[in-house]
């Protein structure tokens, strides 16, 4: 689970190389890059709505 992490952050990113990503999708299942895709996408909201609140005060 935490090579499929990293491997959605570097995409979140821009910065994953087209190697990996193929390298990625060849050796793990992708329910594990949608789960870990949902978590990192999840923490990205809230982060950006706490920075929000935290810059409205």
């Amino acid at each position: 689970m935490w090579q499929a992490i990293k491997s959605v952050l570097a995409a979140f990113l821009g910065v994953q190389k087209d190697e990996r990503r193929r390298e990625d999708f060849r050796s793990e299942r992708p329910g594990t890059f949608i789960a870990a895709g949902l978590i990192v996408g999840v923490i990205f909201v809230l982060l950006v709505a706490f920075v929000a609140v935290m810059a409205a005060r």
